[in-house]
């Protein structure tokens, strides 16, 4: 995972409390990541579970965006 390009959401306030994901780099797979802690653990999910997660968020109405 040290050569993936990690990128974070558009809606990330700098806050500091997200995630960021390596997308693209490995077929079927979407690594997830601390921005706090690029050098801690990283989760990987298939691409259809994260787009599922995706899809939820977006039409959750606990959003607050």
């Amino acid at each position: 995972m040290t050569k993936a390009t990690w990128r974070k959401s558009s809606y990330s306030d700098n806050s500091g409390a997200c995630i960021e994901i390596a997308d693209g780099q490995f077929p079927g797979l979407v690594p997830v990541r601390d921005s706090k802690d690029p050098a801690g653990p990283t989760l990987t999910f298939p691409t259809t579970s994260f787009a599922a997660f995706v899809t939820g968020i977006k039409s959750s109405s606990l959003r607050t965006a």
